[in-house]
């Protein structure tokens, strides 16, 4: 996956693992999110524009993305 075409949301110092959605039909597309262990995401420290990415990714697993995976960030 080609990581220069990700939406990225902002990381906190904190944050050593992000959420990945990967797009069903369109290679190298995806959005990623910060968040803990268990792939937690905390919609408080995310400014509006990422926390409402979120949200609608959310609402198009199984339809235009897959389900979320938890990685380690590459720091």
């Amino acid at each position: 996956m080609n990581t220069a075409s990700h939406h990225h949301a902002a990381r906190h110092d904190s944050a050593r693992f992000e959420l990945l959605f990967v797009s069903l039909f369109d290679e190298g597309r995806g959005y990623a999110f910060p968040c803990d262990a268990e792939g937690r995401v905390d919609l408080d420290a995310l400014n509006e524009r990422l926390r409402l990415n979120y949200l609608y990714v959310r609402k198009l697993i199984g339809r235009d993305f897959s389900a979320p995976a938890v990685r380690p960030t590459l720091q």
